[in-house]
């Protein structure tokens, strides 16, 4: 399967906190993302869903570029934050929690597990190791079956990137399709998805903005993958019931 292939044509927001774009830092940054990360994202995700509408927001637009009404039209929204998770609205985050939770897709990308939103709707710290060294790191596919891994080379080898280890504080997994190996001899689960009400939500940490792993192909069709998989274009976006349907017995008459 390639690019333009897919048969869902989800409404997409690709969101980035833009901060290291407009600070230049790295120096690279402006050569390997001349539009910005999210731009690099959503141009190639336009190749693979050539009549969807993908967008892109960052911090600096007013409400994040996450407006109630925006929210309400977007199947998946991807993630992208590094430095400026404190520098997010707290009424953003409650405003896309609840959005998750009725039923919007959420593809959050490599440092975004310290994002306000992911905390939240897993409830741990989401911590883990780190180190930039620039060193190889090898992708595995653990979970071949999972629709998020159809069309992956294993390993996928990207020649230069942040390392991510264990133990990354993360609740058990619904699905753990990825898991990457160092040269430091690390190894990370890399690639983990969960579900919030109505919600699917996609992990994965590939993707530091010192290197261009976002224009590696096959990092690409994971994204893309991923995007395809959370999503749920048409379905009625409402907050999951909550019913005892055993308290009138329980009161009695």
């Amino acid at each position: 399967m390639g690019a333009g292939t897919f048969s869902t044509e989800p409404t997409v927001v690709v969101w980035n906190e833009g901060v290291h774009e407009a600070r230049n830092q790295p120096a690279t940054i402006g050569t390997t993302y001349p539009r910005g990360i999210h731009g690099a994202i959503a141009e190639f995700l336009a190749g693979y869903f050539p009549g969807s509408d993908i967008t892109t927001a960052t911090l600096a637009d007013p409400e994040h570029g996450l407006t109630e009404e925006r929210l309400a039209g977007t199947d998946v929204l991807v993630w992208w934050g590094h430095i400026a998770h404190g520098e997010v609205s707290d009424d953003v985050v409650d405003r896309v929690h609840r959005h998750v939770l009725a039923g919007m897709g959420l593809v959050v990308l490599h440092s975004g597990h310290f994002s306000k939103i992911l905390t939240r709707l897993l409830g741990t710290t989401c911590s883990l190791k780190w180190r930039n060294d620039g060193e190889r790191e090898l992708v595995w596919t653990v979970k071949p079956s999972h629709p998020i891994a159809a069309g992956i080379e294993s390993p996928i080898v990207i020649p230069e990137q942040e390392m991510y280890g264990e133990l990354f504080d993360i609740p058990e997994p619904d699905d753990l399709i990825f898991i990457s190996s160092f040269e430091g001899g690390e190894v990370f689960r890399s690639g983990v998805t969960f579900s919030r009400g109505k919600g699917r939500i996609f992990y994965f940490s590939p993707g530091d903005q010192e290197y261009p792993v976002y224009h590696h192909p096959q990092i690409q069709r994971v994204l893309a993958n991923g995007v395809d998989w959370v999503a749920r274009p048409g379905s009625v976006r409402s907050a999951p019931g909550v019913e005892n349907p055993a308290r009138d017995w329980f009161l009695g008459d």
